[in-house]
């Protein structure tokens, strides 16, 4: 259809000033609107990537991959069991822990707080907990010694510091002649952790393994293993070759179990985002068909003379598209460019505007990630450049078409 003449005849047409300043106008307007909108489509859904890699990597880094525990609440034979499963595909890690939800008390003030027991020199290989020490390190932690170390938050809720004790509630019970009492134990703080994420930093507490499985009475055993894969996207194939492996007495999760509600989320968020944002595009690429109508009608003499040059109906049909497509595609370069140019540039734009206006976008207290990361994503850009182009291209067929039906004679009957 785009033949050489009807390509330059399209492109004088959309380079010539119209008689009409309105036309221009128009014509402005829905190019600036594709632009805006896929600048505004390609940011957010770096934005919305950049929170789920974050919130991926800051869960993952503190949660396991996979999880064992016994129905029991007591996995006896873990020693055993951790060398066996070590073995299995795609395992690179696992590590024994023990957890309860406690109160935590200090200086007059009480918190709940989720304990977990861990044994150091294995607890490395399943999380990042050791890079995020803030204060003392993970090591500390000794088998013979009530120690204890806190998150960043819970540790100012609490007002305590490295040296500082802290006196743990727990839901076990003791008989005695006044009656039944909580068990409690004093612990010292020997270090502080800090994620960046407000779940933990404020509700988690790390005590060795062996002080967790006397706290909670275990013996030996403790309340299950963490699993490290070398994928994390292969669990749910690993739960099910471990469901085959292990006997009906234990139970196996796996993160997209436990924190599927967070993703399935933040992927339904990020095709409703794409849906509202590609229709601030649709409406400016369908600007193109008023443009081209209004065109046409001021143009229907140049048709005419068109057509009686030997001009066939497709012919002038691409003229105009070619004046529309012009159109929407430099609307869409010019959105692709400012689009790619903000998404990597966010994390810095941000904190500027914060520190200028001395607001903060997201309280840490209120969500689970502080900071407004950014992740682009190419195939994101092409698919929204896509939808754009053809958008445009679609928005042109109708006045396109009307232009070709103009009568040569009707229309230079008043000329």
């Amino acid at each position: 259809m785009f033949k050489p003449l009807e390509l330059f005849i399209g492109l004088r047409y959309t380079r010539a000033k119209q008689r009409s300043g309105f036309i221009s106008f128009i014509s402005m307007t829905s190019m600036l609107g594709i632009a805006l909108g896929v600048m505004a489509l390609i940011t957010v859904l770096s934005v919305m990537n950049g929170f789920e890699a974050q919130l991926r990597e800051k869960i993952l880094g503190m949660a396991s991959h996979v999880t064992i525990t016994e129905y029991s609440n007591s996995l006896k034979n873990w020693r055993q069991l951790g060398a066996e499963i070590e073995t299995a595909e795609s395992v690179v890690g696992w590590a024994p822990f023990v957890k309860a939800e406690v109160m935590l008390s200090a200086n007059q003030r009480v918190s709940g707080s989720l304990l977990r027991g861990v044994l150091p020199e294995k607890e490395t290989a399943v999380s990042d907990i050791a890079q995020k020490m803030i204060m003392g390190k993970l090591n500390d932690l000794q088998a013979n010694k009530f120690d204890i170390i806190l998150g960043s938050e819970l540790a100012k809720h609490l007002g305590v510091n490295v040296g500082d004790k802290v006196t743990v509630i727990t839901p076990k019970v003791t008989p005695t002649p006044a009656g039944i009492l909580p068990r409690l134990r004093r612990f010292t703080v020997v270090g502080l952790f800090e994620v960046g994420m407000y779940e933990y930093d404020r509700n988690l507490a790390l005590i060795h393994i062996q002080a967790g499985s006397k706290l909670l009475r275990l013996g030996d055993g403790v309340s299950g293993l963490r699993i490290k894969l070398d994928d994390m996207f292969r669990a749910p194939w690993v739960t099910r070759d471990l469901v085959k492996f292990l006997t009906p007495n234990f139970h196996i999760s796996n993160w997209t179990m436990e924190h599927s509600n967070f993703f399935k989320a933040i992927k339904t968020e990020k095709r409703v985002m794409f849906i509202i944002l590609m229709l601030i595009v649709a409406v400016a690429a369908f600007n193109i068909v008023s443009t081209l109508v209004m065109v046409v009608t001021d143009k229907r003499s140049e048709i005419a003379i068109l057509r009686t040059l030997g001009f066939t109906p497709s012919s002038v049909m691409g003229v105009f598209m070619v004046q529309g497509i012009i159109i929407g595609l430099i609307g869409t370069v010019i959105g692709v460019i400012l689009g790619i140019a903000l998404a990597l540039n966010v994390e810095t734009i941000v904190p500027a505007i914060e520190r200028f206006f001395q607001v903060q976008f997201l309280p840490a207290d209120i969500y689970y990630i502080s900071d407004l990361p950014s992740k682009l994503d190419w195939s994101d850009v092409i698919t929204i450049a896509t939808y754009s182009f053809v958008l445009s291209l679609v928005s042109t067929i109708y006045p396109a078409w009307q232009a070709s039906r103009i009568n040569p004679a009707e229309a230079l009957r008043y000329e």
